[in-house]
């Protein structure tokens, strides 16, 4: 028994039976990321002024994985065209650069974007302790004078722990080839008679000239951290409020690495639908080259909606 519609379109809606199946599939992903936005944003609306994030991505790094995906979504559709003019070796060349494009843009969020910032540690103060900290760190009361939110904490690279140990204090430093991570001084903490006395850190440019102006708001290209060293005591730090810049250290973090992970995964499923149909595609071909088409028009739709998704997480995370 042969179901039908399954390359021929029905005539009264004009769809074949993958098509329709992608955008009902496609209404519940809109379901989906819809929800995920709308808590994104409500978040950030009931947040404390200060206590939500801003400037901690990489925006010409984003901007870059924006136009890969851009691209990607062109070079889709010249490959299913490519399929409805029955010029195989053309579909070949495009469906490779969208494979290329998809895998890149993973590998940039994972082997660097995402990495970068399991290195990189802030430090939230107490409230009663910033007044402490303000004139070399924080800068506060200048911006309060200009009406902007105040700093709530101090970011760096951690170069020295001081703790004390059995109630003997030591100083466990950064070394070259043994790296003082934020994951390494997690694991330190934890372990039993073990008391954190004070982090010691090298401050990010905005702590490091805290009044100066240019720091005023959250900056597009990401700056270094400086040599300026900042000794933050224990009792100044906020329960649970040190850490990299991982899901925990925010719900800014939270919601980003939980929408950009998830779009990851779609991102990695179209790349291997895509490789698929690249390398094992030619015997359907050859049987059928409009059912062929279909195919990759379906996978296609289906890019076409993980790329849209990236151009709201684009400006909602690394641009508002």
């Amino acid at each position: 028994m042969e179901i039908p519609y399954t390359v021929t379109a029905r005539p009264d809606t004009g769809l074949y039976n993958a098509k329709l199946g992608i955008w009902l599939f496609l209404a519940s992903e809109v379901m989906l990321f819809g929800g995920l936005f709308s808590a994104y944003v409500f978040l950030r609306l009931g947040a404390e002024p200060g206590y939500w994030p801003k400037g901690l991505l990489n925006v010409p790094v984003g901007t870059m994985n924006t136009i890969i995906l851009i691209a990607s979504s062109v070079t889709v559709v010249l490959a299913w065209a490519s399929l409805k003019m029955r010029r195989w070796n053309s579909y070949l060349l495009y469906m490779a650069i969208t494979i290329i494009c998809g895998a890149t843009f993973l590998t940039v969020k994972l082997a660097y974007e995402w990495p970068e910032k399991f290195h990189h540690f802030a430090v939230t103060l107490k409230r009663e302790s910033m007044e402490k900290y303000d004139d070399q760190f924080l800068g506060n009361k200048h911006r309060a004078a200009k009406g902007l939110d105040p700093r709530t904490e101090i970011t760096g690279h951690l170069h020295t722990l001081v703790i004390k140990r059995n109630g003997v204090e030591e100083e466990i430093e950064d070394k070259p080839g043994e790296a003082l991570t934020p994951h390494h001084a997690a694991n330190i903490l934890s372990e039993p008679h073990v008391q954190l006395v004070a982090y010691k850190l090298h401050v990010d440019p905005p702590n490091a000239d805290p009044t100066n102006e240019m720091y005023d708001r959250a900056r597009f290209i990401p700056l270094h951290a400086t040599e300026k060293e900042a000794v933050i005591e224990a009792e100044d730090v906020e329960h649970g409020g040190a850490s990299a810049f991982l899901p925990r250290h925010s719900t800014y973090l939270g919601t980003y690495f939980l929408i950009t992970g998830l779009h990851g995964l779609h991102v990695l499923g179209g790349v291997l639908v895509f490789t698929y149909l690249f390398f094992f595609g030619k015997k359907l071909y050859l049987r059928n080259p409009e059912h062929m088409a279909n195919r990759v028009e379906v996978s296609g739709l289906f890019w076409h909606f993980v790329d849209l998704v990236w151009i709201f997480v684009f400006p909602i995370f690394y641009l508002l």
